[in-house]
């Protein structure tokens, strides 16, 4: 990690732990807003107006945060707005790279080899660790934002007319409900394969392991009244949410998390939720399995050789 804008230890996946030994995410560090006018958003400060070719998004294929951004930018027809580099998939020991592993680039942008010296671009003293997705406004030359949470709702509202109003990912009628869902799902799913994978009593991974299944079965239950997304006919952001998670659970977080009750498979509603939501156009592109397979067992305190597994078969997702 970065402390006052130096590189001091090798990047580890255990950010913090609490009492339990339960693992314990990193608060994003940068929270400013795009806003159609410029003016400040929900957090940070003004001055981060919406133009076209000013704003450049760093992501990694592996990671189910940075994935968000992506999905949004492809259904708010953004791609000829905002442009992109992913970086290789593997967590190396100063955390995320840039090179010529297939499906990954360069940073033409800045031209840094580290994912961590964008961040002493942005802040010579910044003190954390360096995640994805960073929002990279080029013309001011420092990052946005890097909290995809926020990230997903100014890409939806945040770009004015540059962005396509085909979808709304956030409607005012489901707001409530879509907060709500959020709620639910991030600890006990999206960041509870985390708390189990990461783990390191096995109290804390016992809560997690159980947090994770019962959530999947609520999710299964709550699709089986013939919904096709969870709030209803309408696709929305809290679906991005649950997707990336989803999509990468038989491949990495059942064997390698050890959340190894059910496969998704074996959920039929969530199953076919998952194929529904591959089917919208662009959101296929936006998943990438040899990334995600290479990223996650490349996690040597969990994998220690690194040799990443054959399977599972995916072809049933078209994969």
């Amino acid at each position: 990690m970065l402390v006052n804008g130096t590189w001091t230890a090798d990047w580890h996946p255990v950010q913090a732990s609490d009492a339990k030994g339960g693992f314990v995410r990193q608060i994003s560090g940068f929270r400013h807003w795009i806003t159609p006018d410029g003016s400040a958003g929900v957090t940070g400060e003004g001055g981060f107006k919406a133009e076209a070719d000013r704003y450049h998004l760093y992501v990694a294929l592996i990671c189910p945060w940075a994935s968000r951004t992506l999905i949004a930018r492809k259904l708010k027809g953004l791609e000829s707005v905002i442009s992109v580099s992913v970086v290789e998939p593997w967590l190396l020991e100063q955390g995320w790279h840039f090179g010529d592993y297939p499906g990954a680039d360069h940073d033409d942008i800045n031209e840094v080899e580290w994912l961590h010296q964008l961040y002493t671009l942005a802040d010579t003293h910044y003190t954390g660790r360096a995640t994805v997705p960073v929002l990279w406004d080029k013309k001011l030359k420092t990052i946005v934002n890097n909290e995809s949470a926020d990230i997903i709702r100014m890409l939806n509202s945040g770009f004015g007319s540059l962005a396509s109003a085909a979808m709304d990912l956030y409607p005012p009628e489901f707001s409530k409900e879509i907060d709500q869902l959020n709620e639910e799902i991030y600890p006990t799913l999206n960041n509870g394969v985390y708390r189990a994978g990461f783990a390191t009593t096995q109290i804390s991974y016992e809560e997690a392991y159980h947090d994770v299944f019962t959530m999947l079965q609520a999710l299964e239950t709550r699709l089986s009244d013939g919904r096709p997304f969870l709030v209803g006919a309408q696709f929305t952001e809290v679906d991005i949410r649950l997707f990336v998670t989803l999509i990468r659970f038989d491949t990495a977080y059942h064997g390698l998390f050890k959340c190894n009750f059910r496969q998704l498979r074996d959920y039929s509603q969530l199953n076919r939720y998952v194929k529904r939501i591959l089917d919208i156009p662009g959101i296929r592109d936006t998943v990438n399995l040899d990334h995600i397979k290479q990223g996650y067992y490349s996690i040597k305190a969990l994998n220690p050789n690194g040799i990443a597994p054959v399977g599972p078969d995916m072809s049933d997702y078209g994969f």
